[in-house]
């Protein structure tokens, strides 16, 4: 099968959406198929066309950028030509251009799958607002063109708007995750190197540093924690700087960070492989995922900490909170409820027990898995064709 991916941003770029696309790209070559990816050449440096890992990455020259977004004037061509190559087409949404790749797979008749990762909430401002309108225009159209569209959990789906809309296509498979097998020696030493004072307990957030995430959520939070723990660490693991869209935030927010910094109640460990990942997560105590909107639709990091027995404090977002519910690891909050984390998180740290004799089934999410439930989608709408 001759699978088409195309999404605006593609590794290397770092977001849930990116990596998710990533392994399931590379699953889908893993299982045999010829995978192109058709993105943005977000950077100048990057190939215009290569091969990564079994999957052939077509990126499209930016002109320039609209806030998040980018302008691409050879995009339409680019997939025209790749449209009329490939058998089926996978869509990751939001993303402005879908709706002409959508247009395309209906007229030519190739199966055309949305997934949708969340909905577009940008910062406040007049521009952002006519770009929220024209992205989910854009998005509505992609929705009337596609066959089928593919969300990770039902909680998700019934509290977007744009979901709502579409239940007769919707498709629930939960997203791809895996994380590379190291050795305890590898993450004994990444605890050393990166809390060389053995401070505990240790907080995890991982994430692009983005005002949809809620690092001030958990800033709130730090005092009434140290409070009880003052010998806490938070390790933020993601891009912090220079994030598309995010500067100001980071400005923001940066005085009170500095702050904790010097206290050594925080650190800032920058963006991490998958390998790096790997060795993070076993050395934290817990796992916060403060995010305050629906941009946020599941939080792979998750499941990512609960493979490695790491519980998690969430938002009580529909879907954040769905890892929580289902694997029984970690404790849900208010939305934005500073006072409320600072209470879940010295709870689950107060009651965290080791249970060797857990053994808790990830497989619904392995890449293998979720590429599998794919096919299978795109055999029953071509059925139908």
């Amino acid at each position: 099968m001759k699978i088409l991916i195309v999404l605006t941003y593609y590794r290397p770029h770092i977001s849930g959406l990116t990596i998710y696309a990533e392994r399931l790209a590379k699953a889908f070559a893993a299982r045999g198929h010829a995978v192109t990816v058709l993105t943005s050449q977000f950077e100048a440096k990057l190939p215009a066309d290569e091969i990564q890992d079994g999957v052939r990455i077509v990126r499209a020259p930016v002109l320039f950028r609209l806030s998040k977004g980018v302008i691409m004037p050879t995009f339409g061509l680019l997939a025209n030509r790749l449209v009329a190559q490939t058998d089926v087409i996978q869509l990751h949404l939001p993303q402005f251009d879908a709706a002409g790749i959508a247009f395309r797979g209906r007229i030519f008749k190739k199966p055309t799958v949305i997934t949708y990762h969340c909905d577009l909430q940008l910062p406040p401002g007049l521009f952002n607002r006519f770009a929220n309108l024209g992205v989910s225009f854009m998005n509505q159209l992609t929705a009337v063109f596609t066959h089928r569209i593919v969300t990770y959990t039902q909680d998700y789906a019934e509290h977007s708007d744009y979901l709502r809309s579409y239940f007769k296509k919707l498709k629930v498979i939960p997203p791809p995750v895996v994380l590379p097998k190291v050795a305890k020696e590898d993450i004994t030493a990444f605890g050393k190197t990166h809390n060389a004072f053995n401070k505990h307990p240790v907080i995890g957030l991982a994430a692009r540093f983005a005002s949809e995430k809620g690092v001030e959520v958990l800033l709130n939070a730090l005092p009434k924690i140290l409070e009880v723990l003052p010998e806490a660490l938070v390790q933020f693991v993601g891009p912090f700087q220079n994030i598309i869209g995010e500067e100001k935030y980071y400005e923001k927010l940066k005085p009170v960070i500095e702050k904790y910094e010097s206290s050594g109640n925080w650190q800032f460990l920058g963006s991490l492989n998958p390998e790096r990942m790997a060795t993070f997560f076993p050395n934290l105590d817990v796992l916060v995922l403060p995010s305050l909107n629906s941009t946020e639709a599941f939080g792979l990091v998750q499941i990512e900490a609960m493979m490695n027995g790491v519980p998690c404090v969430a938002s009580s977002l529909p879907g954040v909170r769905q890892p929580v519910m289902i694997h029984k690891m970690g404790e849900i909050f208010p939305i934005g409820d500073s006072a409320a984390l600072a209470e879940k998180v010295i709870e689950v740290l107060k009651n965290k027990k080791s249970d060797p004799e857990r053994n808790e089934d990830f497989s619904r999410y392995t890449p293998d898995n979720v590429a599998q439930a794919y096919e299978n989608l795109f055999l029953d709408i071509s059925k139908t064709l």
